[in-house]
């Protein structure tokens, strides 16, 4: 899949040409970064893409003597997050300004294919005085790309953060300080988890897009070099896990035929942020609520909550529910920065009282369902010289895994593991 990088080039080169036509009504633009991540864990992690891409500790994995199998330490340098961008400017349509923009890096889709190039942004926006219309993937109206953590790591606080690009709609609407931004959304890259896995089937059956509003107010001043940018969102989503219950089959013979399902996880998500800049220090906080959010990578999921009909194998579902905050504090010098990032996130437990996991049909799918709480310090050190960057961070994440559970699912008795990760990055950028 190595020609995807190559094809992405033969396509937006050509455009190059264009920009230099004398009416000047197209336009592409270049930029990106080559980076080198070098990182040594001291225990086993749960992670994306060969470790680079860190979640949480691995759980105790004791052997017959009491050892933790998992309590080893890992070290791997990879360069797959070097990106590539090209933003596009075009002709007024419709009376609106034209932009686009298309990014990928080599983080691929899995570790099967990883050095791949894979895409994470690729959009068009028609804005007018007050208006901006985007279609197109980019980042979730969760991700607040003028208030996300700035750590070295590509995990960006994650799972604190909400995490995630979805192809989408999204109005913004600007009244002078505030803005308001109504958007809908599919999934690709990010999806629920199911019965059959990971997976975009459960969003589309539902016929139903994931919905956001959100509000901003956001203030500068340039003369004394005071910023502010707050806001609040809400979100729906709704998921169909099953369209279908599925035969039974004993010996060759059938027992229960399949029977039709629409049976929905309804979630519910909101966020609120605030971001403070002065000269010295920018300071950021944010705290999140989610339903089945773990397409956002954050903890969560969902479980059985009934069957409704044993003989059809009807069931109904409840989600499961997490809290999380984060902070982010940095000093603002141009050649030398620190910074540090704190997150907390908590598993509250489903919403309703779920069927027993001994029952034949009791289920639960999510990611980190099996955790009580995670928590992360990061302290960070960045030294900027010209094009190059050096980044040095420390990153203590505990993971608490669940060892009982009351009727909701949440844990009530666990236990907790740690891991440090010391990462060292180069970025150059273009």
């Amino acid at each position: 899949m190595k020609f995807i990088g190559i094809s992405f080039l033969l396509i937006v080169l050509p455009l190059t040409l264009l920009a230099q036509d004398e009416e000047k009504k197209f336009g592409v633009k270049f930029s990106g970064f080559i980076k080198n991540d070098m990182f040594f864990d001291s225990r086993q992690t749960v992670t994306a893409r060969d470790g680079h891409f860190l979640l949480w500790p691995a759980a105790e994995k004791l052997d017959p003597d009491g050892n933790d199998i998992n309590d080893k330490s890992a070290f791997n340098m990879l360069a797959i997050q070097t990106r590539l961008r090209a933003k596009i400017t075009g002709p007024d349509v419709l009376g609106a300004k034209t932009s686009g923009m298309v990014e990928g890096a080599f983080f691929a889709m899995s570790n099967a294919t990883i050095n791949s190039f894979r895409l994470r942004h690729a959009f068009v926006k028609l804005n007018w005085t007050n208006t901006e219309l985007l279609f197109g993937q980019t980042w979730h109206p969760m991700f607040i790309t003028g208030c996300f953590p700035g750590t070295v790591s590509f995990n960006t606080g994650v799972p604190f953060q909400p995490f995630s690009r979805n192809p989408q709609i999204r109005l913004t609407q600007s009244a002078g300080d505030l803005k308001v931004i109504l958007a809908v959304q599919s999934q690709l890259d990010f999806a629920s988890r199911g019965p059959a896995g990971t997976s975009t089937t459960y969003l589309r059956n539902s016929a139903t897009p994931d919905m956001h509003a959100q509000i901003h107010y956001g203030t500068k001043n340039t003369d004394s070099g005071f910023e502010l940018l707050t806001g609040a969102g809400v979100g729906y989503k709704s998921i169909v896990p099953q369209i279908e219950t599925g035969e039974i089959i004993d010996n060759g013979v059938v027992i229960r035929p399949s029977y039709q399902t629409d049976e929905t996880v309804k979630g519910l998500s909101a966020m609120g942020f605030l971001k403070v800049k002065i000269p010295a220090l920018t300071f950021k906080v944010e705290g999140a609520y989610g339903e089945n959010a773990c397409d956002y990578l954050s903890l969560g999921g969902f479980a059985v909550k009934e069957v409704v009909d044993q003989d059809k194998g009807l069931l109904s579902y409840t989600p499961i529910t997490v809290t999380s905050f984060w902070t982010d504090i940095h000093s603002n010098g141009k050649k030398f920065q620190v910074g540090v990032f704190a997150g907390y996130s908590q598993n509250n437990g489903a919403k309703d009282q779920i069927l027993s996991l001994d029952d034949p049909y009791g289920a639960v799918y999510g990611l980190g369902t099996n955790l009580e709480y995670v928590y992360r310090i990061s302290p960070r050190v960045i030294y900027n010289v010209e094009k190059v960057r050096f980044g040095l961070e420390f990153e203590h994440t505990a993971a608490a895994y669940a060892s009982e559970y009351d009727a909701k699912y949440k844990p009530t008795e666990s236990n907790e593991v740690a891991n440090n990760r010391l990462l060292f990055s180069v970025f150059y950028f273009f």
